[in-house]
């Protein structure tokens, strides 16, 4: 029988429906959250220099972006399993709200004098808090997709947010620059805050609220304490790899501390009424296979990103004026593959063609990378950049689209969160991996030639190929008081230039057999068919 005029007419066909007016207004307020969490990261990076010249913590600014990081990855696992519990709206609304407001005290800092702290430390606290909003933004806005749509429907709509994610990326940096320098430092985190309103007020206004059923609401302490406790020590680990050395006592220490609450941990998960992680999960193969591809992923693509600039800039001579557009043609190409996952997806109901075919993609782009040197063409270095982003760009929507086509959907937002939790780990442990090699390589190419009696300090300030672009003018003068001071310049640059050349080269051949080797993983994918509804589940009904 025809509907009635008063009977809703729905837009989608997930577990939750929702009419086309409500379909637009959450999608809206959902990538508008994505894009300020994905905004901020690169905006920030673009202030760095201002918020330390006026905030002095040059020795300290590191850990505005490790607090944020540490933060933001235990919120995806913890806040997506509560949400399985309690419902998404509530806990995406708390997180967005948080994201904003600490948002604005980021962009305060340092004014708040009646503190004990100062404004660096300002700074680092409420970044820690506002990965907390952006943790629960990011794991909670891919798990209510997957609760709006159907699983064929899925890819289209998650290609959208891994687009919004490069072209933040894209134009992050610009964005950051011309607030820096037409406003203030400070500006790059206030313009969260209107953009986040309206997120906030969709979200809140158009869609429904879901009360989950049959879920036992009992909270796992022991496997949080223990996440926590297994996780926090492993990234600070991770993290100061690059400083201090694999080892070291700090370093060792907290990475056995790390493996001892992992066992712990896992006990917990075991033994848990309602687990903050279910293992269950990764009994299905899907889902364990997926994890391991979004690790490798992690590590081989992410984890190489950040020295892609360093090379163009230390070994291809590029300015440091161009630094901050340099990997456009890699985002453009994860944009692309993206749209093109999404479009695959919904028309072949499945999610297999873009694995692979991204695993390949991704693969050859490392292999390119890998066969870089000193005398390769920029516009060779562009073409690797545009083939490995859309073998990204294809594979980033894969893993959520079929981990949530088999997960139970009692389980939903903890099986979405393992792929970005897993992610961000496989990232975290490439930098370090790789940042160590680059530096043991980088600190024995840099001392071949120099004279013996080189002062100590001169060389201190070469230790971190990272910093010498911020460096160069007190480089300058430094060595430049005498014909001599300059001819060791000449030397150390050019040994700089040699160093980073064949520590960047290791990366790149290591980060290329990881990818080739993921494209197995890739093949033994099973293909489990893309369904266009929720059955054979019963739909549940919301106010």
């Amino acid at each position: 029988m025809p509907a009635s005029a008063a009977e809703p007419q729905f837009h989608t066909s997930g577990l939750i429906r929702l009419t086309r007016a409500q379909t637009f207004a959450t999608m809206t307020g959902l990538l508008l959250a994505v894009l300020l969490a994905a905004l901020d990261q690169t905006i920030v990076g673009t202030a760095e220099p201002r918020i330390i010249a006026q905030l002095s913590g040059f020795n300290r600014y590191p850990w505005v972006s490790t607090t944020y990081l540490l933060t933001s990855t235990l919120a995806v696992p913890i806040f997506a399993k509560l949400s399985d519990m309690y419902g998404r709206k509530w806990f995406f609304l708390g997180g967005s709200t948080m994201f904003v407001l600490t948002s604005a005290l980021c962009g305060a800092s340092g004014t708040f004098t009646f503190l004990p702290i100062d404004g660096m430390n300002q700074l680092i606290i409420f970044r820690g808090l506002q990965g907390i909003g952006a943790g629960m933004m990011m794991g909670l806005a891919f798990t209510i997709i997957g609760d709006v749509f159907s699983p064929a429907e899925r890819g289209k709509y998650t290609s959208f947010f891994a687009a919004a994610w490069g072209l933040a990326s894209i134009f992050g940096p610009t964005l950051g620059g011309w607030l820096t320098d037409h406003i203030s430092w400070r500006a790059a985190f206030y313009v969260n805050l209107p953009v986040g309103v309206v997120a906030i007020a969709t979200i809140y206004f158009y869609f429904p609220e879901l009360h989950p059923e049959g879920v036992k609401r009992q909270l796992d302490w022991a496997g949080l304490t223990s996440l926590i406790l297994c996780i926090a020590p492993l990234l600070l680990a991770l993290t100061w790899v690059t400083d201090y050395g694999w080892s070291s006592m700090r370093v060792e220490s907290l990475l056995v501390f790390s493996v001892v609450m992992l066992a712990v941990f896992l006990r917990a998960e075991t033994r848990a009424v309602e687990p903050l992680i279910p293992l269950s999960l990764f009994r299905n193969p899907i889902i364990s296979l997926c994890s391991i591809c979004v690790f490798l992923l992690g590590m081989g693509m992410f984890g190489v990103i950040i020295y892609l600039p360093l090379f163009m800039q230390g070994v291809l001579g590029t300015t440091a004026t161009q630094s901050g557009n340099l990997l456009t043609p890699l985002m453009l190409g994860a944009v692309l593959g993206s749209v093109v996952t999404g479009q695959l997806t919904l028309r072949l109901e499945s999610y297999k063609v873009a694995a692979v075919v991204g695993s390949v993609l991704v693969a050859t782009g490392m292999i390119l990378f890998a066969r870089m040197s000193a005398t390769t063409d920029r516009m060779d270095v562009i073409l690797a950049m545009i083939i490995a982003g859309t073998g990204m760009g294809l594979l980033q929507p894969v893993y959520t689209v079929a981990v949530q086509n088999v997960a139970p959907r009692k389980q939903m937002g903890a099986a979405t969160a393992s792929t970005a939790f897993f992610r961000s780990i496989g990232s975290t442990m490439g930098v370090a991996i790789f940042g160590s090699v680059l530096l043991t390589s980088y600190h024995h190419d840099l001392t071949v030639g120099i004279p013996a009696d080189t002062p100590p300090a001169a060389l201190k300030l070469f230790s971190n190929p990272l910093l010498l672009a911020h460096l160069r003018p007190q480089l300058d003068a430094m060595f430049g008081q005498s014909a001599s001071g300059l001819r060791l310049l000449q030397m150390l640059m050019a040994n700089v230039r040699i160093g980073l050349l064949h520590g960047l080269q290791r990366i790149f051949f290591a980060s290329a057999v990881i990818m080739t080797l993921a494209i197995i993983l890739h093949v033994m994918l099973r293909d489990v068919p893309l369904r266009r509804d929720h059955a054979p589940e019963p739909e549940i009904p919301v106010a």
